[in-house]
């Protein structure tokens, strides 16, 4: 199977913006967008009695509904991106199974996640929260009601209603896009990544890259000079470690911000406007299964754009 930038949509607000995300993708990468519904079959517990009327069980009529959800988003989705090549598939089994398996076929899964508001940020979803911490596979969340550049304010028959507001929260923007940056363990296919959405857009790159300074230091004010010493030495490396990926992207135009403290809160802020900001998630398996780092958690609450979380080991 070709690679495709896959969608799960359930219905919800956060899924559709989700997939109109995933259809800008797609036409960026030059990428089919597949769509996918994933829910898990349950027979019916009971044998008909013959020549009564036998109900419809509602797992058949959750697979109807799937249908029609599956068949309308991408209808509509193909009248707006003209050229945009779109498979839409149900899914079976457990919708986290099923969307992990989906992404290990993608390019990257777009899932939607639920925004509860401006001040409270992202309610993550426990089947997203599930994908994201167990997917090797790039992995963007969208949640719908924050961007509105470029969207249309209407759908095909010129009324307002879900797939218009999907529309405006999924389209990518027009801001930057945002990478934090991990300087001492910098992983080269997340600094890729976002290189990569960058150029695709023709965007700039910021970057962000938090650091702490020793105990102490007392936040510097004992030792000025040498609290600036360190400052200059983590911007030398911040500059070192993006070069090469400068010369392989020379359109990308690139904002390097080293930044005392913690990166989330630094992340949330830039994350006001942008495009896209790119996180990267180390692939650790301990005993009470996978981890999703603090400043990652921090975005996923809190950021006000679609966020990429890149695995890498």
């Amino acid at each position: 199977m070709p690679r495709t930038v896959t969608a799960g949509v359930d219905g919800s607000p956060e899924s559709l913006a989700a997939a109109e995300w995933a259809a800008r993708e797609a036409l960026l990468r030059d990428l089919p967008l597949r769509l996918v519904y994933a829910w898990e079959w349950q027979p019916p517990a009971y044998v008909p009695t013959a020549g009564l009327p036998v109900p419809v069980p509602p797992t058949e009529q959750q697979r109807v509904a799937a249908r029609r959800l599956l068949d309308e988003t991408r209808g509509r989705l193909a009248r707006r991106h003209h050229g945009l090549g779109i498979e839409a598939d149900e899914i079976p089994g457990q919708p986290a199974a099923a969307l992990l398996k989906a992404a290990e076929e993608a390019e990257l899964l777009v899932l939607g996640s639920r925004g509860l508001s401006r001040l409270a940020g992202y309610l993550v979803g426990s089947v997203a929260l599930s994908v994201l911490a167990w997917s090797a596979r790039p992995v963007v969340l969208v949640r719908a009601g924050e961007h509105r550049e470029g969207a249309l304010a209407a759908d095909d028959h010129g009324s307002n209603g879900p797939m218009a507001d999907a529309s405006a929260a999924g389209s990518s923007g027009s801001g930057d896009v945002v990478l934090g940056l991990d300087l001492y363990k910098a992983a080269d296919p997340v600094i890729e990544f976002a290189f990569d959405a960058a150029s695709r857009r023709a965007a700039d790159l910021r970057v962000v890259h938090g650091w702490t300074l020793p105990p102490y230091h007392y936040g510097g004010a004992l030792m000025p000079e040498l609290s600036a010493r360190t400052a200059a030495q983590v911007r030398h490396e911040l500059t070192a470690v993006l070069r090469p990926w400068q010369e392989k992207f020379p359109a990308v135009r690139v904002q390097a911000q080293a930044t005392v403290g913690g990166a989330g809160a630094h992340l949330v802020e830039a994350s006001r406007g942008a495009a896209l900001v790119v996180v990267g998630r180390r692939i650790r398996r301990g005993a009470v299964g996978a981890h999703i780092g603090p400043v990652t958690q921090a975005l996923l609450h809190h950021a006000a754009a679609p966020v990429a979380v890149i695995s890498h080991d």
